[in-house]
């Protein structure tokens, strides 16, 4: 039992003296491929909206259910708008943001490399500008707000930087005229007459926009030059509003109605996770695919403001859907086959070679103990025949008694012990020729 443990134990030596040097190059790969392999994942991201009364901020609670239940927490942070949540996500108070189509200006060089450090996800829905008035007056020209108090929106959000955009190029004074409410307080102040105009930006399904568009005596403006301002902001997209969509019955609108709409985007900081950003883009898809007020199913998420880059990985989703593991595995397991793949493969081509080369030298290894005895007998042999010195009988016999002590006391895998026996047949044989010369002599 013993002899057989010490057996296995120098075979196990041989295979390790053998192979260590397959252990060595396979480990240097794997340190070499860890560096290639992206960390998990973080668990909590936060997202920069807007009002709590705003599309941005209903939005963002749906993507945070969603990524809820993938062990995700979204975590959501109201702010005053678009301008704002730049600003957060450059200083990476946030890793996401929602940011209204033209906040950004147009890079001077196209081809200048962007250095910001954000990424678009693309552009989610059409965030219609929406310009309610009071009176019985029909209003379609900006130039008829002339005079009249205006709600633009607060310092820092996207809707009061695009009415002030609007309004000087319909050379609107930006004096005291303009009132810095927005959402839902700007709707109050329009409907008990404190102010005349407002200008909200925001989904059709916004609080906003559905309870303006049922207040009495509240008017929406259906823009007579919206191609004229399509052409001068190239961020704007023209849009109809059919006779009736918001209240059949009611039959409101009672014409179709002619707005302008930026889209709004996505945008992340470029460190953010890939598998996350992944995952918020099938949360995208799921909260934003359907057909609404402007948009066909399957519109959005897409790239349509190209203001800062598109991710590569939005690219991908874009053009080949969710990666094939989030597909069909759980999003933390896909998540640790993906980057088990990234580690694996670089060493699993290395082993293949080398594993290949392995039983070569480990047979090699275990002939060679073998062959060196065979070296040592075939001198002893050729001694013999060339000098046939009957006085050095002895000092052969001996030779040859130690050969074969070496040859029996070899350790070798069962597959090699026939080598074993043929070698010592051999010296057997040589034993054989010394013992004749000793008879003829």
């Amino acid at each position: 039992m013993m002899a057989r443990i010490k057996a296995s134990l120098l075979s196990l030596r041989d295979l390790f003296a053998t192979a260590w040097w397959i252990f060595l190059i396979v480990g240097i790969g794997f340190v070499v491929a860890y560096q290639f392999v992206e960390p998990a994942p973080p668990k909590h991201i936060v997202i920069t909206t807007g009002s709590e009364s705003g599309a941005y901020y209903q939005f963002a609670n749906r993507y945070a259910a969603i990524l809820a239940k993938n062990g995700i927490t979204l975590e959501v942070k109201t702010s005053a708008g678009s301008l704002e949540n730049l600003e957060r996500l450059k200083n990476d108070e946030a890793q996401i943001g929602f940011v209204q189509g033209g906040v950004v200006p147009p890079k001077e060089d196209p081809d200048a490399e962007d250095d910001s450090g954000l990424l678009s996800l693309g552009s989610l829905f059409y965030e219609p500008v929406w310009v309610f008035y009071r009176g019985e007056k029909k209003l379609d020209r900006l130039t008829d707000l002339r005079g009249k108090r205006i709600a633009i929106g607060q310092e820092g959000s996207g809707v009061r930087q695009l009415a002030q955009q609007l309004l000087v190029a319909n050379e609107i004074p930006l004096g005291r005229n303009l009132v810095p409410v927005a959402g839902l307080k700007a709707a109050e102040e329009l409907q008990q007459g404190r102010i005349d105009a407002a200008f909200i930006i925001a989904a059709e399904s916004a609080p906003v926009v559905q309870v303006l568009l049922r207040s009495p005596g509240v008017r929406l403006m259906s823009f007579a030059q919206a191609n004229a301002y399509q052409r001068r902001f190239p961020f704007l997209t023209r849009l109809t509003l059919p006779q009736g969509v918001a209240d059949l019955v009611r039959d409101y609108p009672p014409e179709d109605i002619k707005v302008l709409a930026p889209t709004a985007n996505l945008i992340i900081r470029d460190d953010l996770h890939p598998a996350l950003q992944t995952l918020l883009l099938q949360a995208l898809s799921d909260v934003h695919g359907k057909s609404g007020f402007f948009q066909d199913a399957g519109e959005f998420p897409s790239y349509m403001d190209q203001m800062l880059p598109l991710s590569p990985d939005a690219a991908r989703y874009f053009k080949s859907g969710s990666p094939f593991l989030q597909r069909y595995l759980p999003f933390w397991l896909a998540v640790l086959i993906d980057r088990l793949i990234v580690l694996l493969v670089p060493i699993i081509a290395l082993l293949i070679p080398l594993l290949k080369i392995a039983p070569a030298i480990y047979t090699w290894r275990v002939r060679s103990k073998i062959f060196r005895i065979y070296g040592e007998l075939k001198f002893l042999e050729e001694d013999i025949k060339q000098h046939s010195d009957i006085e050095r009988a002895g000092e052969y016999r001996l030779r040859l008694d130690t050969l074969e002590d070496e040859a029996s006391q070899l350790h070798v895998p069962l597959g090699f012990t026939d080598l074993v026996y043929t070698l010592r047949e051999h010296v057997n044989l040589v034993r054989q020729a010394l013992h004749k010369l000793e008879k003829t002599a």
